[in-house]
């Protein structure tokens, strides 16, 4: 485990992204380790080529409910162990994260509710995240190494979205929901982009109904997060809209593990 690319990528349905060409991209980039959020599918309800691509191990985490949520993660490199949830009574049900313990990290592979639902789905949302956050918590202050990526559904900062003053209550951009981000950091943990990219014009999701694609009016709420004792081994952080089939696109890191 030398020199790694590690993919994130909302691929909004599985079966979806299957029909436009993503075992086609996944064989041209060949990620080490690719990190899938929203599959909206089961094992069962995919052909054999996406449920064991050449060279990949998968691992799969989906809740009751068929055709919603989801994650999934493709990777080269077996995990040690994979964790299908973390300690959160009542909140973790939806089939929400994958944890991949490496020999040289921990990789947590999250797709964190939506609270545009309403109320009581943004309640859901803020406490998943300090459910969360106190998970991690407990690892970073065990000294491990963490990965954490996917889809926060929240811009963290006006740079992160084309309008924040037209979004600015609208769940996504909410000041509850920024502030959680603002926690996140304040706890130590980094967003490996900014590391690399301090200028606008960087996002991640776009609205497919309005073109919003074509005219980059879009979002960044796709994160890969380390913790600091990992900057020395980030080598880049990347996004890569010119990948199509999702309203979101991948986001990456490249990391040097020795």
């Amino acid at each position: 485990m030398a020199g790694m690319e590690l993919l994130s990528w909302n691929v909004n349905g599985m079966r979806s992204i299957a029909r436009k060409g993503f075992l086609d991209w996944l064989r041209h980039q060949s990620p080490d380790i690719l990190c899938l959020q929203e599959t909206k599918s089961r094992p069962e309800q995919l052909i054999i080529d996406l449920i064991e691509p050449e060279g990949y191990f998968t691992y799969w985490n989906y809740p009751q409910r068929k055709g919603y949520g989801g994650v999934a993660l493709y990777t080269k490199h077996k995990p040690k162990d994979i964790q299908y949830h973390f300690p959160a009574p009542g909140l973790d049900l939806e089939g929400r994260v994958i944890i991949a313990h490496y020999p040289g990290f921990i990789l947590l592979n999250v797709y964190f509710p939506n609270g545009k639902q309403g109320y009581t789905r943004l309640r859901y949302k803020l406490d998943f995240y300090e459910a969360f956050l106190d998970f991690i918590d407990s690892l970073k202050e065990k000294g491990k190494k963490l990965v954490v990526c996917g889809d926060f559904n929240t811009a963290h900062k006006e740079i992160d979205l084309a309008r924040p003053k037209a979004n600015a209550k609208t769940s996504g951009f909410l000041p509850v929901e920024r502030k959680w981000l603002d926690k996140l950091v304040a706890h130590g943990y980094i967003d490996t982009l900014r590391l690399f990219h301090k200028e606008p014009g960087h996002y991640s999701w776009w609205d497919m109904k309005t073109g919003a694609r074509d005219r980059n009016v879009g979002w960044r709420i796709d994160y890969f997060f380390i913790t600091p004792n990992l900057v020395k081994n980030i080598s880049g952080a990347f996004i890569m809209p010119q990948v199509t089939g999702s309203d979101h696109c991948p986001v990456g890191i490249l990391l040097e593990i020795n």
